[in-house]
C-alpha cells in the first residue's frame, strides 16, 4: 500500500486542490484529481527519501490555531496602524532559540511566524539553532519569544515527532 500511496497526505491535498481549481464536483473531476493525486506522489517518491513523519490530527488542529491567530493578528495590526502613535511603537528583533531539529519543522515554524501579521521571520542561524524574527510591536520581547515557543514550537514538536 505504501508503494501506491507513498505520501497519503499529499494525495488528499492534491485531490482537494484539483477539485477546488476545477470548481466542479463531478465524477470526472474527482477521478482526474484522484489520478493526479496518486501519480504525482508515486512519480516524485524517489526524491523524498528521508521525509519526516507527520501526525495528521495535531497538524489539522495546528492549522486551525494558525488561521485563528492570523485573523486576530490582522485586527491587532490594524489597530496599531490606525490608533497607535509612531512614537509609542516598540519594534524589536527577536532571537528565538530552536528546539526543533527537522528542517521541515523549522520551515513550518518560520512560515507560521511570517504568515501572522506583525511579525516576519528573517533568518535561521547557520547552525540551525536560532530563528531571527522582526516584530512590529513587542513591548516585552522575552514574552513574545516565550509565547512563540509555547504556542507554535511545542505543537510542531508534537506534529513532527
Amino acid at each position: 500500500m505504501s508503494r501506491l500511496l507513498p505520501h497519503p497526505g499529499l494525495t488528499v491535498l492534491l485531490v482537494v486542490l484539483w477539485v477546488v481549481m476545477v470548481n466542479d464536483l463531478t465524477f470526472g473531476a474527482l477521478f482526474l484529481g484522484l489520478v493526479v493525486g496518486v501519480l504525482v506522489p508515486v512519480l516524485t517518491a524517489p526524491w523524498w527519501p528521508g521525509r519526516p513523519r507527520v501526525r495528521f490530527l495535531p497538524a489539522f488542529i495546528y492549522v486551525g490555531l494558525v488561521v485563528r491567530d492570523i485573523v486576530v493578528a490582522n485586527f491587532q495590526v490594524a489597530a496599531i496602524i490606525l490608533f497607535k502613535p509612531t512614537r509609542d511603537l516598540r519594534p524589536a528583533w527577536l532571537t528565538i532559540p530552536l528546539e526543533l531539529t527537522s528542517p521541515e519543522a523549522i520551515t513550518v515554524f518560520a512560515g507560521t511566524i511570517s504568515l501572522t501579521p506583525g511579525t516576519v521571520s528573517v533568518d535561521v542561524s547557520a547552525c540551525g539553532k536560532y530563528l531571527l524574527v522582526h516584530a512590529l510591536h513587542a513591548p516585552d520581547p522575552a514574552g513574545e519569544v516565550a509565547k512563540a515557543k509555547v504556542r507554535y514550537e511545542a505543537r510542531l514538536k508534537e506534529i513532527f515527532a
